[in-house]
């Protein structure tokens, strides 16, 4: 499922070609590149489950006021989000890049992820897809793609 989300954000989204709207029309040609039908109504949901997080309705966190709180992971949570992957976020939130409701998404969406293995990397591409879902996050969308795309240079503290 995480390949064809890849796949999609690769060749659609940030490569701003025209997006598909057509479920039908989508899947056809995502079996044509080679994904199984199953896994492709997997990624569709779970794009749509995306969209639905900014309704406050569904998502009540959406309108809760930040904090000065500290975010506790749950085990199922831990055993998802590996010990950097969590450090990862915590150093997007000093930097401004996530606020409380993005983390919140973020770690929603990454714990409907259907996947045995999760890596920091995957972790960095989900973000960067909450952040370009998510309307009037666009400077921390652009600071997030520079620190993907980037290597850095020395030790990161």
């Amino acid at each position: 499922m995480f390949d064809i989300l890849m796949y999609l954000f690769e060749n659609y989204i940030h490569s701003d070609m025209e997006v598909v709207v057509n479920h039908d029309e989508l899947t056809d040609e995502l079996t044509r590149a080679g994904f199984h039908r199953q896994e492709i109504h997997k990624a569709l949901a779970w794009l749509e489950r995306l969209a639905d997080l900014q309704d406050s309705h569904a998502s009540p966190y959406v309108n809760k006021s930040e904090s000065k709180s500290t975010r506790v992971f749950t085990a199922d949570e831990v055993a998802r989000l590996d010990c950097a992957s969590r450090g990862f976020l915590m150093y997007l939130e000093s930097l401004g890049v996530l606020d409380f409701t993005t983390r919140e998404m973020v770690i929603d969406r990454v714990m409907e992820l259907d996947t045995q293995q999760f890596t920091l990397d995957d972790l960095k591409w989900v973000v960067l897809m909450v952040l370009f879902n998510v309307p009037g996050h666009e400077d921390a969308y652009d600071q997030m793609e520079g620190l993907l795309f980037e290597e850095p240079e020395g030790l990161l503290h």
